[in-house]
């Protein structure tokens, strides 16, 4: 199904939509603008960096929101804009044992290669977007709060 990857599994879009159907849940670890901007039905923000003026910094929070809202065997997608965020996510939550987890392949918005062709993401896909802040229990500031995830 998934292609191997040295931090865990990588999926395409086409296979992240079937994992969520098999109940996964979605964490996008974008900046809760870009969140606003667009996101898979249903996925939880918790962001790997933070929207500060026109720069990202590193959440310093990033473990703890996620080990206080996730157990550590839960099935997660981990996604991102284009994969680089996500990747490095990933690898800080295999340190933490997080065991469940698989990688959206090129993000939401796709990526490039090297010789600079797109690789098509969630949205090149035609998947629905949720567009907006998510409800409470799949925001930022909620699970911060200590708001436990939605189990599916």
């Amino acid at each position: 199904m998934a292609e191997g990857y040295s931090n865990g599994r990588l999926v395409s879009p086409d296979e992240a939509r079937e994992l969520l159907q098999r109940g996964y849940t979605y964490v996008d670890v974008r900046s809760e603008p870009e969140f606003a901007l667009g996101h898979p039905p249903g996925a939880c923000n918790v962001p790997w960096q933070l929207a500060e003026g026109d720069r990202l910094v590193d959440n310093s929070d990033f473990a703890i929101v996620m080990q206080s809202s996730f157990t550590v065997i839960e099935p997660l997608i981990i996604g991102c804009r284009s994969g680089g965020r996500s990747r490095a996510a990933v690898q800080r939550l295999r340190e933490l044992g997080f065991t469940g987890l698989v990688e959206l392949k090129h993000g939401f918005e796709g990526a490039r290669d090297a010789f600079g062709r797109h690789l098509p993401g969630w949205r090149d896909r035609g998947f629905e977007v949720e567009l907006g802040e998510p409800e409470p229990d799949f925001s930022y500031a909620g699970l911060r709060a200590g708001r436990r995830a939605p189990r599916r």
